[in-house]
């Protein structure tokens, strides 16, 4: 998920107590600050960083030297918070690129800055730093930041339908509320999940519940940003993803999992000329999501039918979670 950074503005505590107090309530990622660092989490759960941190690195780019430093530095820092004395893309397309394990964290300046930032190179730096003037100002990158939250959703047909039997089938309650065409990836294969929809759907038999989504089997992926989670892995107050059907993305957390015995279907399916599967609980109440939004019960499957889903193109492999370059075959 892209972060966002507040810097911290002025030395008398009650005024940076307010900025810091927005920015939790605005949902940042962290903030600045050389004030006590215990006494800003007694705030609200929020990173703390200060310029003189150890896992961070603050480097102002205004030569090719810089960039290299930047570069050097991104092996073994946390954070890199970068600002530029003239601004210019090109030292930040090539950061994004060449950066070793550091997140790129760019101080930006206006909302134009910020998206410029979150777009260069289609994948943009991991988050952006602002500095304070007022709420409504840290609001409108808080939006921004938002806003580009995206994931390319291809659609796939369906290949495979198949009855199993028992299984442990896994729930993921968030703290969120979901819409109909909302839900989250999850599949057999790290490099290609299926939007399983959300219980935002009343149904004849069961009332709606629309901060579940009944997301598959124990060995399943979840997509979770640039990582992935096994199901079973799951638990209260983690950080998940929720997509809607046109690849926006926002973060919830779950409040709860649970895990039972249950039915279970397998569900193949192809694009983007690869296939992949997930398996989900044998329901009428759990959906794959349409193009268009629309749910699609796995009762009602047929094979030929077209659901959202995913794709990794480059086709890497995953350890623990992380992307790697290494041999791995995944059926």
């Amino acid at each position: 998920m892209r972060e966002i950074w507040l810097q911290t503005e002025g030395i008398d505590w009650n005024d940076v107590k307010l900025q810091i107090t927005d920015a939790i309530e605005l949902g940042f990622t962290g903030v600045i600050s050389n004030h006590d660092h215990d006494k800003i989490r007694k705030l609200g759960k929020i990173e703390v960083l200060s310029r003189n941190s150890d896992n961070v690195a603050f480097i102002e780019i205004k030569s090719s030297k810089d960039q290299d430093d930047a570069v050097r530095l991104s092996q073994d820092k946390d954070y890199l918070f970068l600002s530029f004395t003239d601004w210019k893309v090109i030292p930040l397309e090539n950061l994004i690129a060449m950066k070793g394990n550091s997140k790129l964290i760019v101080e930006v300046n206006s909302p134009e800055e910020a998206r410029l930032v979150l777009e260069t190179l289609e994948k943009g730096a991991d988050g952006i730093l602002v500095k304070y003037m007022s709420r409504e100002y840290l609001g409108e990158f808080a939006r921004i930041v938002e806003s580009h939250e995206r994931v390319e959703l291809v659609e796939a047909e369906i290949t495979e339908l198949r009855q199993l039997g028992m299984g442990d089938r896994v729930c993921i309650d968030t703290v969120t509320m979901m819409n109909p065409g909302e839900g989250m990836l999850v599949g057999n294969l790290s490099m290609f999940m299926f939007l399983v929809a959300s219980e935002s759907e009343e149904s004849e038999y069961v009332a709606s519940r629309p901060f579940r989504v009944n997301a598959g089997s124990v060995n399943a992926y979840l997509r979770n940003g640039r990582d992935t989670k096994y199901l079973a892995e799951l638990k209260a107050g983690d950080e998940v993803e929720i997509l809607r059907y046109d690849g926006n993305v926002r973060k919830s957390y779950v409040g709860r999992v649970k895990i039972e015995k249950r039915p279970m279907i397998l569900v193949r399916a192809r694009a983007a000329g690869f296939s992949g599967s997930v398996i989900l609980q044998n329901a009428e109440t759990i959906k794959l999501i349409r193009k268009d939004g629309s749910h699609i019960s796995v009762t009602s499957l047929n094979e030929g039918d077209r659901v959202l889903v995913w794709v990794e193109k480059s086709g890497k492999g995953r350890h623990f979670g992380k992307e790697i370059e290494e041999f791995i075959i995944e059926r």
